[in-house]
């Protein structure tokens, strides 16, 4: 195992953590009526959950199937979990608050 693995390992992990966070928050206000979100935002973060599951696991299994360490099918599986929270925080951040 790379001695820095687990750092990036980490590292990832506060990322997917800090934008799913802010994902949720601005979802939370979207229902308030304090952020600007499509329509169909409520039935949308239902559906992405199994798909980004199945991604990640896919991902991971082809690392390991692939010869890679654990650590590295760690971080193919968070690579695609990450693309997932990053697309919607963009996404979301773009719209703004919903008092405009």
């Amino acid at each position: 195992m790379d001695p820095l693995q687990a750092i990036r390992i980490g590292l990832d992990a506060a990322r997917i953590g800090f934008e799913a966070q802010s994902v949720i928050a601005m979802r939370l206000a979207g229902i308030a009526g304090l952020w600007n979100v499509p329509e169909n935002e409520n039935l949308r973060m239902i559906q992405e959950k199994p798909l980004a599951v199945l991604e990640a696991g896919h991902a991971a299994l082809n690392a390991l199937l692939s010869g890679h360490s654990p650590d590295r099918a760690l971080s193919a599986s968070m690579a695609r979990i990450g693309q997932h929270t990053q697309a919607n925080m963009e996404r979301l951040s773009q719209r703004g608050p919903g008092w405009f």
